[in-house]
């Protein structure tokens, strides 16, 4: 270790290693500095101030915004430090709702638990704020109340996903978070990713809570209830349970669904298979015809949306598949038309631009949706424990037998790339098990914003990019616009795909990893690993789609999705 590349902290030698600021060394000291406004993925704020430090000079700086440099001497808790964090934690309570034991945050807020940390007694009066929901929209909801002007939101928003949807308005302590004009979301430009909910550490932003209608529907004795589960889900739900992370938890979702009062439980991997062949089919097609290339996916409705949005000369490219979750819903749906109970379908999945899927006119019929109601992870945490469930230890259950079988291309599309492999190995000439292993390898795993690759159609040389966040969904359309040449583009609107979606329990860099480990485990474990191998879409497509796969598998309308 070299003396000229130390920093002292808290009378530990630490070695600068490449760390871009104080806090980086900080924590890797050990030492668990408080912070609201810091997030590795988005530029520096120095806003909240929780993270300041004292140098030897007795100078206060924020570890955030701070550059190391060897031989400073860093004190992270002095007296003077704690009283400090203790009266911005008075000021910030000051100013917030009081409803902690009714809010969507409750026992996940970072606020919550500095109070608890730091023995918070509020010395100030309090500003009674009453909320300021905005509920407009089918994905999110917004209250100013509980803002705390962190600025994570309005970062991720605009830095990542290049939405704009939100920024800061007025000035001093009249400041909010707001829409443009302070129009509500559902009339904003906003897409309902919800990477905002996942930003948010204090519940100014939350998921549009669907739990108790779902409990009306599963507890009317004239419905028919049936689920799906979306193939993320089933690698994040455990980690709320005990379980450990990336562990599949299926088949205990199935059994705590059915204690609920759920008819049937589906796999949402079904649908996926029958899009994998569809959206093949049609690659295949526009290549040959040389039309409307590249080929853009459409299972991310926050992305088409995004495109309608701010791309619609690219709405003729977009896929008119439908969805893995609408495709199943579709078949569901018809295969109980003549059913004597009211069919209600209940999604879950890891999404929050799901419950704005359902609601749109192309996924209708009769003017009612195919999918009732969309529940997220978080939403069935809730309600599992609602239930008394003992998730851990409930016996695992199969999924219903009439689309009991999936194959494990129709798993992979829960994490980036997984679309494209799917893709590819129906596509592919030589079915062998090696070739498979050679398709994994093509550039198209891992969790990079931006994947390239091309691989060979037959004669055809295909340039394929693969990309999550919809920052770089706009980097690569750019690139387009300006002549660059691609014909297969996957997008997922969410960073690093459906694993990390805003509907899933948070998760750090190590748990998205071992999400996405958990679905390709999942893969390499099933009897099936091309979406063609899966008898039960055969018996779909020969059974309840004969003469009517493009009606109920793909959407209609001169732009594709409107």
């Amino acid at each position: 270790m070299s003396k000229k590349n130390l920093v002292i902290i808290d009378n530990i030698p630490i070695e600068i290693e490449g760390e871009k600021n104080v806090l980086e060394l900080i924590r890797k000291a050990g030492v668990k500095l408080p912070t609201f406004c810091y997030h590795s993925e988005l530029s520096i704020y120095g806003a909240c101030r929780m993270c300041v430090f004292e140098d030897e000079r007795g100078n206060i700086d924020a570890a955030c915004s701070a550059e190391p440099w060897p031989g400073m001497v860093i004190k992270t808790n002095t007296i003077r430090l704690r009283k400090y964090r203790k009266m911005i934690m008075e000021l910030l309570l000051t100013n917030h709702a009081r409803d902690c034991n009714f809010c969507e945050s409750h026992g996940a807020c970072k606020l919550q638990d500095f109070a608890t940390f730091f023995s918070v007694d509020l010395k100030f009066p309090t500003m009674n704020q009453e909320p300021k929901v905005d509920n407009s929209s089918p994905c999110i909801e917004k209250d100013q109340s509980k803002c705390i002007l962190c600025g994570d939101c309005v970062r991720m928003c605009n830095e990542i996903q290049t939405v704009g949807a939100i920024d800061f308005a007025h000035r001093g302590s009249k400041m909010t978070v707001s829409t443009a004009f302070n129009e509500p979301l559902a009339e904003s430009n906003c897409v309902g990713c919800g990477q905002c909910v996942v930003a948010c550490p204090t519940g100014a932003f939350v998921i549009s809570n669907n739990t108790v209608k779902v409990w009306e529907a599963l507890g009317d004795p004239n419905n028919k209830v049936i689920v799906q589960i979306a193939p993320a889900v089933r690698v994040a739900i455990g980690e709320k349970f005990g379980i450990p992370e990336g562990k599949n938890a299926m088949g205990k979702m199935v059994a705590a669904l059915r204690r609920m009062g759920a008819a049937e439980v589906h796999d949402t991997s079904t649908g996926a298979d029958l899009t994998v062949l569809e959206e093949a089919n049609e690659l295949v097609e526009r290549i040959v015809a040389g039309k409307n290339l590249p080929l853009i996916t459409s299972c991310c409705p926050a992305w088409v949306k995004f495109c309608e949005e701010n791309y619609p000369e690219f709405e003729p490219n977009i896929s008119t598949c439908k969805s893995p979750m609408q495709m199943l819903a579709s078949v569901i749906k018809e295969e109980n038309k003549d059913s004597e109970k009211r069919i209600v379908q209940v999604a879950v999945m890891p999404c929050t631009a799901k419950k704005y899927e359902i609601l749109r006119d192309e996924f209708k019929r009769g003017g009612t949706p195919d999918v009732d109601y969309v529940i997220t992870t978080d939403e069935l945490i809730q309600m599992i424990r609602e239930a008394g469930i003992v998730f851990s230890e409930i016996e695992a259950d199969s999924i219903d037998a009439s689309f009991g079988v999936r194959s494990g291309a129709g798993v992979i599309f829960g994490v980036t790339g997984g679309v494209t492999e799917a893709v590819l190995r129906h596509l592919a000439e030589d079915k062998s098990t090696a070739n498979l292993k050679l398709i994994a390898m093509e550039g198209i795993r891992g969790f990079e914003g931006i994947k390239e690759t091309t691989v060979m159609l037959g004669d055809r040389e295909v340039r394929i990019a693969v990309l999550s966040g919809l920052g770089n969904a706009r980097k690569i359309l750019e690139k387009v616009n300006q002549g660059e040449k691609y014909d297969f583009i996957e997008v997922m609107a969410c960073p690093s795909g459906c694993v990390n979606g805003a509907g899933q329990p948070f998760a750090k860099v190590e748990t998205k990893v071992a999400r996405g480990k958990g679905l390709y485990a999942a893969d390499g474990a099933s009897s099936a690993r091309r979406s063609e191998e899966n008898p039960v879409v055969a018996q779909i497509y020969d059974g309840v789609l004969k003469g009517k796969e493009h009606d109920l598998l793909h959407v209609h309308s001169d732009k594709t999705h409107k």
